[in-house]
């Protein structure tokens, strides 16, 4: 094992993920867990309030985004089915339901996953959240 590797190792047990994911998906600082992550409803603030981390280094992008129609269609896509099959509702009254149940779903789901994206980059020191040696 080379010192880099060594070091780099060190570096993300210095940082550990578990913490770092709850305090993203809770919309908090992932470093000290109280400051608030976001301003507004999904841009991440420059640095936390709290303990002046520096949040700009996120590269959260696309991702959330992805991680939150894959979670809304994996768990709507079925449920319709079983609705659909069970009770067969008219086809109006499936739709409303559903796309409000979607919509809703994915505007809890987005900012909190932004949050964990941004807590697992910080927790594994990517993008420049690491140390700068």
């Amino acid at each position: 094992m080379t010192d880099q590797t060594a070091t780099h190792e060190h570096d993300t047990e210095d940082r550990p993920l578990g913490p770092a994911l709850r305090n993203g998906w809770r919309r908090r600082c992932p470093n000290c867990g109280s400051g608030p992550l976001l301003k507004g409803y999904l841009k991440v603030r420059d640095e936390c309030t709290v303990c002046r981390e520096e949040l700009h280094h996120h590269r959260a992008d696309d991702g959330p985004a992805y991680l939150t129609i894959l979670i809304v269609g994996h768990l709507m896509a079925p449920l319709l089915h079983v609705v659909f099959v069970t009770w067969r509702p008219e086809p109006l009254v499936l739709f409303t339901i559903f796309a409000i149940g979607c919509v809703t779903l994915s505007l809890y789901l987005l900012p909190r996953l932004k949050g964990a994206v941004v807590g697992f980059q910080w927790a594994r020191q990517m993008h420049g959240f690491g140390n700068e040696d």
